[in-house]
């Protein structure tokens, strides 16, 4: 029955084939691998996870719990569509620190009520992407915008894992030597699961040579409560509440959505290219920025951190090219059932960074390869000066921004201020140079590539009606390819400003 339902949905691409080993309906799999697919999900997002409150002061139970919640409520309004996970934000850290700079228990949940109202600009944007519609949208991220995108995010990731890989590089090396031996060696289960098995060994051999430290694992409960009322926003609503703290938290947090949403679009690319799924048409950048600011107003209430796509998960996608996002939910039951065991987030905070380090070492230079095979595929023609100038501008931007003195770029907006990452700034600045820039939209001779492919579509076609000449089917097939080279000649024909519109 799912086959036949299945059979009526349309697909929308990113313009290339299927890889011939891509998954996208893990239950031919079975159960037993599905089980373990969502635990691969799950510990690649963990480190980065669980290091947000850490850094804040935040409840590390709490978050699991909600990057579950989250996660699922995402998928549910992506109508189960985008295998995307939503971990801990790193960008809502400068918030939490002006309001709570040491981590105050009586200040957080003053600082989460600033998060759950950058939630908020979220729908409102949202709104803006339903109200116009896919097509207009999508005219402002063509393969040149994207695939540096995308390179930008793996590469601006990459130093937080050489940070954690320089703790010990003879554990980190083991994490990618494991990763590397089973997905290229490893036969049938093995090679689909590199970076749980990277995790489990090396992970192991740290715990060998001493450098896990189990002190925090013997202390910690088996079971108990992820949430605590004095932590959520809730609490503040009383005798003891400070308009005034309230009011400077929601300024002072709220403008840093306007950075991650344009992170949002960008990590919403890098999964649509990996996936070979136009997740920005289907389901639409509407419903993925309505999940995610409903995940991260849910989380922010309850005292946990905002949350966000994660390119950890991303990167384990381009790895085991198991695109279905039923993984990806079982990871959030995971993370969901784990929360309520202290004991086991214990034992996940107790990973060595150099465990971790190695491991997204591996993700991050997945995603940056994800973004090159965008603009190899889609034939975008770097011999024309503008596309030239765009993805130099983004690369250069996001990356050298992000390694700045400062991280970002300030700007004051009255008693708040304002900070841009390098990757919303060079988001921004590609998506408008590529509208104002004149020329076509980064496609190299797109329709003169269309006739090619489809002439040697012919051919093929030729060759293999000698072979069976009686087959009823040809005189169908012919039609339908005659129609297409008509229709893509007929575009080819079209001047640079209608191709250029389209």
């Amino acid at each position: 029955m799912a086959s036949e339902a299945n059979a009526h949905v349309t697909t929308i691409t990113m313009g290339a084939a299927d890889a011939p080993d891509a998954v996208y309906d893990a239950r031919q799999l079975g159960t037993p691998k599905m089980l373990v697919f969502g635990l691969q999900h799950m510990f690649a997002m963990f480190g980065a996870t669980i290091l947000v409150p850490v850094l804040t002061g935040l409840s590390v139970s709490a978050t699991l719990l909600f990057a579950g919640v989250g996660t699922l409520l995402f998928h549910f309004l992506s109508q189960r569509k985008v295998p995307a996970f939503l971990g801990s934000s790193f960008a809502f850290i400068a918030g939490y620190a002006a309001i709570a700079p040491h981590g105050e228990a009586e200040l957080l949940p003053y600082a989460c009520l600033g998060v759950a109202c950058s939630g908020l600009l979220y729908l409102v944007l949202s709104a803006l992407f339903k109200a116009f519609g896919a097509q207009r949208v999508m005219r402002y991220f063509p393969p040149v915008v994207t695939g540096p995108i995308v390179i930008s995010i793996g590469l601006i990731l990459a130093s937080s894992a050489i940070t954690n890989c320089s703790t010990n590089w003879l554990v980190a090396v083991v994490a990618i030597a494991v990763i590397i031996v089973c997905n290229i060696w490893g036969r049938g289960m093995i090679k689909i699961i590199p970076i749980l098995m990277g995790v489990i060994i090396s992970y192991a051999f740290a715990a060998c040579i001493g450098e896990v430290d189990w002190s925090g694992v013997q202390s910690a409960a088996w079971i108990g409560l992820p949430v605590l009322w004095d932590n959520t926003v809730f609490s503040l609503f009383g005798s003891n509440f400070n308009g005034g703290l309230a009011l400077t938290a929601i300024i002072t947090i709220v403008p840093i959505a306007l950075a991650t949403m344009i992170e949002h679009i960008g990590d919403i690319s890098a999964i649509s290219s990996t996936c070979n799924r136009n997740y920005i048409a289907d389901p639409g950048l509407h419903r993925t920025l309505l999940g995610d600011g409903l995940a991260t107003i849910l989380a922010s209430l309850f005292g946990a951190p905002a949350n966000t796509t994660y390119g950890e998960n991303t990167g384990v996608l381009a790895l085991t090219h198991v695109f279905d996002p039923r993984v990806v939910r079982l990871a959030a039951c995971f993370a969901i059932l784990f929360s309520f065991c202290p004991k086991f987030a214990a034992v996940i905070g107790a990973m060595p960074s150099c465990v971790i380090g190695g491991v997204s070492l591996v993700l991050y230079g997945m995603i940056s390869a994800v973004g090159v095979r965008n603009l190899v595929e889609n034939h975008v023609d770097f011999s024309k000066s503008r596309n030239i100038i765009i993805a130099a501008l983004i690369l250069v931007l996001s990356i050298g921004i992000a390694y700045s003195a400062t991280g970002a770029i300030a700007i004051p907006a009255g008693e708040a201020t304002i900070s841009l990452s390098g990757l919303a700034v060079g988001s921004l600045v590609g998506i408008i140079l590529n509208a104002v820039m004149p020329g076509k939209i980064g496609y190299r001779n797109f329709a003169e590539t269309g006739v090619a492919e489809l002439a040697q579509t012919a051919d093929e076609i030729a060759a293999e009606k000698e072979s069976h000449p009686k087959s009823p089917a040809w005189a169908g097939v012919e039609k339908l390819v005659d129609d297409a080279q008509g229709e893509t000649a007929a575009d080819g024909a079209q001047p640079d400003d209608a191709q250029a519109e389209q």
